[in-house]
């Protein structure tokens, strides 16, 4: 009985050692350590407080928190994570449980990560000129406002964030952030998969979402380039491409937006006075709707866009929005009917846009079951070839293109 009880003893205080070897050899690693770690599972829930490295050497070193708290707590400055799996954080959203948190951090890297079964994928808070990359973050299996974020920046400036792959998260937020180059990430099946908030002079580059409720929104924010993403089959009877809320200073440019129930939302922006938004040579391809005006949106500056395929060209929800006081000129739209006499692929006439039978539905949302049906459809022709109530004037093209 006592060698068993001896025994039992000896099993518990050899697993307790190795479960505790990972942290306490981090406590012991003098500044500027690297630790390779060899393929392997290790106890979670480590906090690093000093510079250093942690790199997997080889494939299948996992780092695991076991169902509680935050697996990987960063809290200094020039820290390096690569090449690990971490999974397993806790599910408490007040303690935003992560796979790995990183905080008061400067010139750091989390890179070729595979983080999953995490609530937040990765947390970054006032963390500055560091990168994030090459990172598969993926979420606990939960409902979908039940998730984590993927990726989340709060206050934290001048990061790169590239090349990493969220799927089956909540969200990527960047909130009170400013001067991040976001470049070729790729989101699937998240609800947004790029959303900012109080951000400023942020560069959006190159990303490819698809399958999510909403692509890239755009909140309170300033000075902002986003060109040459691709926003596809965002999800739902409201799935949104591209959305600008109360923001200045914004280009929009070479951006494809297709398979979308709203391609381009435009609310109250520009939002500072005497700004323009510059929305330019994107393409809004095959949307329920190309653009969405909701409140009082004017000079922007809409130029060289292809608007082809989409069941409405231009949608304002509220009266009095003023669509007609932007700069709206040289954009393809499909459904134009004029000539061009001289050949120099400019219409003769300006493509002008009216507001006919659709208003039923834009200002009854009840009418819109409908949308799309042969009886609106037959509503709309007929509304344009003999309206039955006075039609609303929304913008025009002084010079359409005729060719692509």
């Amino acid at each position: 009985m006592m060698l068993r009880l001896f025994v039992v003893c000896c099993f518990i205080f050899i697993n307790s050692l190795f479960a505790n070897l990972l942290q306490e050899t981090i406590d012991n690693a003098p500044e500027g350590a690297i630790l390779k770690l060899p393929k392997g599972l290790y106890k979670g829930s480590i906090v690093i407080n000093k510079p250093l490295s942690i790199i997997g050497k080889e494939e299948g070193v996992i780092i695991d928190g076991e169902g509680i708290g935050t697996v990987i707590q960063v809290n200094s400055p020039y820290v390096t994570i690569k090449n690990l799996i971490v999974q397993g954080s806790g599910d408490r959203h007040e303690n935003l449980d992560a796979g790995i948190k990183i905080t008061n951090s400067k010139q750091s890297e989390i890179s070729n990560c595979i983080i999953r079964d995490s609530l937040f994928g990765i947390d970054v808070s006032m963390t500055n000129n560091s990168i994030i990359s090459n990172n598969y973050i993926t979420s606990k299996n939960l409902a979908l406002g039940l998730r984590g974020d993927g990726l989340r920046l709060w206050y934290s400036n001048d990061n790169i964030i590239t090349k990493n792959k969220l799927v089956k998260s909540r969200d990527m937020v960047v909130w009170y952030s400013h001067g991040n180059e976001i470049s070729e990430n790729f989101g699937e099946y998240n609800r947004y998969s790029l959303h900012f908030m109080y951000a400023g002079k942020n560069y959006v580059k190159n990303n490819i979402y698809q399958y999510n409720s909403v692509g890239i929104f755009f909140m309170y924010s300033k000075d902002t380039i986003a060109v040459g993403n691709v926003i596809k089959s965002s999800l739902g009877a409201t799935g949104m491409g591209i959305g600008l809320k109360d923001v200045s200073n914004f280009t929009l440019k070479d951006n494809t937006v297709i398979y979308c129930a709203q391609g381009v939302y435009i609310d109250r922006s520009p939002f500072e006075p005497d700004t323009k938004n510059w929305i330019e040579n994107n393409k809004i391809l095959y949307n329920s709707e190309a653009v969405h005006f909701h409140s009082i949106s004017e000079n922007n500056v809409i130029k060289g866009n292809t608007i082809l395929g989409n069941i409405e060209d231009i949608v304002n929800d509220s009266r009095g929005t003023k669509t007609d006081k932007n700069e709206i000129v040289g954009n393809y739209w499909d459904n134009y009917q004029g000539f061009d006499k001289n050949q120099d692929n400019i219409g003769d006439t300006p493509h002008r846009v009216y507001q006919y039978a659709d208003q039923l539905w834009v200002y009854n949302p009840s009418v819109k079951f409908f949308y799309g049906s042969p009886v609106i459809s037959l509503l709309s022709f007929l509304a344009k070839l003999a309206p039955f109530s006075e039609p609303i004037f929304l913008l025009q093209d002084e010079k359409p293109k005729l060719k692509l």
